[in-house]
């Protein structure tokens, strides 16, 4: 016997054994489920995608823990609170370690290098030229332009004098000798003493702070032409003898050199001129007009020298030089060249040692250059 068809033929189609209404309700849940898992997937979609891409500072998720149940490995400690309150003080880190933030209390040594003058060193230890040349009498004999490379000198580590205690000495006596306050010497912390009983053991080295002392300048003397006024005595190879005229000075001087500025010592106590830069060959000017009185090597460190009187009561002076290109008895006009710059005599480097003298004794150049 043969099965019942599921549809029938209806004018040429074919029609459903299905009732309608149990197919609306399939559509309809259908339906439903799909609204249902499209609306599950919007509210769960930043969850699925967090563990993709985690945000970069995510909330702390806080869930409730009973405080009254002890963590595994924790121990109850407890409740601190000070009763005081902590005061302190801030210390900033000092870090330069290349030089001691604290003050010297000893010497110390320097070897001279390349270029230094005496006023060099000593502004580089933050100390007066002066300081520094008496600290070095057996080295420098009171001559500042006698220091040479690799030389040792001793800086003493503040100003005054470095004094090596002798048998007999006392406070008072060597306070006196160097026009110093003898409570200066014995309260400075360097000296070590005992201010209530100041016992000094013989050949120690004390400072006698702000001490000072007469020394001896190594210059060389002036020169003048016939009829100055004054004795006039020619010596050493550079010297002539000087018939009368020839020319005069302005009265206002130039720069003898390209560079308006030091390269070594400046005018003070122990260096009664200035030392211009001035390289190796650098051209020489006569900062005014006058007669040249000596040209040629000189002892006292300067090397080759030229001095030049401008008959005004002036003398210029030029040192060191490497080239004198002028004669004794010649008449030179300001701005002349009249030699090289140089580093003969007692020097460390090229440069112009550059002296102003009036009426025989030495004055500050830096008040009559311009």
């Amino acid at each position: 016997m043969k099965s019942k068809p599921a549809t029938e033929k209806v004018q040429g189609e074919e029609k459903s054994s299905f009732p309608t209404w149990l197919i609306r309700i399939s559509w309809g849940a259908a339906v439903f489920m799909l609204v249902l898992m499209t609306a599950l997937v919007i509210y769960r979609a930043p969850v699925v995608f967090s563990a993709f891409y985690p945000e970069e500072n995510p909330e702390p998720t806080h869930e409730a823990i009973d405080a009254s149940l002890p963590m595994a490995g924790d121990a109850s400690l407890p409740h601190f609170s000070p009763e005081v309150q902590m005061i302190s003080v801030n210390r900033d880190t000092n870090t330069h370690t290349i030089i001691p933030s604290k003050a010297r209390t000893e010497p110390t040594t320097y070897r001279v290098q390349k270029g230094d003058s005496l006023f060099g060193i000593a502004s580089k230890y933050d100390l007066k030229p002066e300081s520094v040349l008496w600290a070095n009498y057996a080295t420098l004999n009171d001559d500042p332009h006698s220091i040479s490379v690799g030389q040792d000198l001793v800086i003493p580590p503040i100003d005054g004098i470095l004094y090596t205690w002798k048998e007999g000495d006392t406070i008072e006596q060597v306070a006196s000798e160097f026009e110093a306050n003898p409570s200066d010497i014995l309260n400075w912390s360097g000296n070590k003493l005992d201010v209530t009983n100041p016992v000094v053991e013989t050949e120690t080295e004390i400072m006698i702070p702000d001490g000072w002392r007469e020394f001896q300048q190594w210059v060389v003397e002036t020169y003048w032409r016939p009829n100055a006024g004054a004795s006039q005595t020619i010596a050493g190879p550079g010297g002539c003898t000087i018939s009368g005229g020839g020319a005069y000075g302005t009265g206002y001087f130039v720069w003898p050199a390209v560079n308006h500025f030091l390269s070594g010592n400046d005018y003070w106590s122990g260096h009664l001129g200035i030392d211009i830069a001035a390289g190796e060959g650098a051209a020489i000017y006569a900062a005014d007009s006058g007669v040249v009185v000596y040209a040629g090597p000189i002892g006292g460190g300067y090397g080759n020298m030229i001095m030049i009187d401008h008959g005004n009561g002036y003398h210029s002076l030029y040192a060191h030089l490497s080239v004198v290109s002028v004669y004794c008895g010649q008449s030179v006009y300001q701005g002349n060249v009249i030699g090289l710059a140089g580093s003969t005599g007692n020097s460390t480097g090229a440069h112009l040692h550059f002296e102003i003298r009036l009426n025989g004794g030495f004055i500050n150049p830096w008040y009559v250059l311009p």
